[in-house]
This record gives structure tokens, sequence and C-alpha cells, in this order.
């Protein structure tokens, strides 16, 4: 039997493994290339909602725009009311003053307190040149003489025989005379009823101290006045 050569052996082991090893994918030394990762992209990615949710939140916000127009119309309409009442409140004070006023003006009074009549209207007497054209208060001098009701005093001073004398207008025109006077407290401006305006005196043609009181509607010829008194609720 022929024998082997003994250095051949070992060259063929290593090359049939190198072989195999080609053969297998592990004979080469270079390492396999990674796998090339992507770098995450830096727009955020809107996933898609679900479509219930969305309709819920649509619904939502819809119910939010009702429920803040709702309270936004209440609080407009409250606003309106309590602006309305204000204006009523404030007309209703204004008729209410403009009505004090109104019967602060047409409210008269006695033109003295402390009196008894001597003469009327219409009376003749030896010392009068004409028929009496007034209403007498015989009072003491220094009485008080007070204005019949609101008015202007248009004229005050002497006035022959009338003496000093008062002259007061009332809103509706007519004169009011205050004859006789033995002094004169409010001579001009503004007077309201009750007011003292001059003090019972004997100035003029007189045969005592007295107010001789004269009513002139509309500043025209002198009226009786008793019956223009009464017709206002006083009863000299």
């Amino acid at each position: 039997m022929p024998r082997q050569t003994r250095g051949a052996s070992p060259l063929l082991g290593v090359t049939a493994v190198a072989a195999t090893l080609g053969a297998t994918g592990f004979a080469s030394a270079t390492p396999a290339a990674a796998p090339a990762i992507e770098a995450p992209d830096e727009t955020p990615v809107v996933l898609s909602a679900d479509p219930g949710l969305a309709l819920a939140a649509r619904i939502q916000q819809q119910a939010d725009s009702q429920r803040t127009a709702a309270e936004e119309s209440a609080r407009l309409q409250a606003a309106k009311e309590a602006e309305a009442k204000a204006a009523a409140k404030e007309a209703e004070a204004k008729r209410a003053a403009e009505e004090a006023e109104r019967a602060k003006a047409a409210a008269l009074t006695l033109p003295v307190a402390d009196y008894r009549l001597s003469a009327h209207y219409g009376q003749s007497a030896r010392y009068w040149a004409h028929l009496h054209t007034g209403l007498d208060f015989a009072a003491d001098t220094g009485t008080p003489v007070m204005a019949v009701g609101q008015g202007t005093i248009t004229s005050a001073g002497w006035s022959g025989s009338y003496g000093y004398r008062i002259v007061e207008t009332l809103p509706d025109g007519t004169e009011i005379w205050y004859c006789h006077l033995s002094s004169i407290i409010k001579g001009s401006g503004q007077v309201t009823a009750g007011q003292q305006i001059g003090k019972v005196g004997a100035t003029g043609n007189v045969t005592g101290p007295h107010l001789h009181l004269e009513v002139r509607p509309g500043g025209g010829a002198p009226v009786d006045p008793e019956p223009w008194l009464q017709q206002r609720g006083l009863n000299p």
C-alpha cells in the first residue's frame, strides 16, 4: 500500500475549511453594513381624530356659543329694562315736581291773618270819588301783609290816593294790588303764597289803618275780590 505524503494533508484541510467558510458567508473579514436609520420628521404628525369625538366637540362648541349669545342677550335685555325703569322713574319724579309746582302756584292765602272787613267792593262813601274798587281788611298798623299767591312783584312804591302800594302779578296775569301800606318789605322779584311783603298802614286817602286789596284779571279793570277768593277756596 503506497505511503501518503505527510506534508500534503494539512494544506488540504485548510483549503477545505476556507472553502466551506466562504460558502457559508462567514469567510469574509469585512463586517456587514448596518441598516440605515431615518431621522424623525420634525413636523408634528396629526393623527386622524375619531369622527364621533369630532362631532361631539363641534356640538359642544355650538352649545357654548349659543349659551354665550343667550347670556349676552339676557345681559343687554336686563340693561335695557334697567334703563327704561330709570327713565320712567325720572319722568315720574319730574311729573310729580311739576304737579307740586303747579299746586304751589295755585295755592292762595288771605293777605292778613288778624283783621275785620271794613268795606266791600262796589260800596259808595262820601270820601270816595268812585265806587269802592276793592276789599278792605282793617287791622292794626304794622300787621304783616302776605302775598296772596305765588307770583312776581312788578311794582312797588308811592301811588297817590293808594298810598304805598305793591302790585303782584300771578302766573295767569292777574294783578293783586296791596294798598295803604305803612312799609314795603318786598319791592321786586318772585314771591310765594304767604310770604310777607309789607305791613298794614294808613297812607294815602284813608280814614284808618287797613289793607285795601284789589284783584285785576289780566291787569285790567278790578273785580270783586270776595267771590274771586271764594272760588279759590278762601273765605275772607
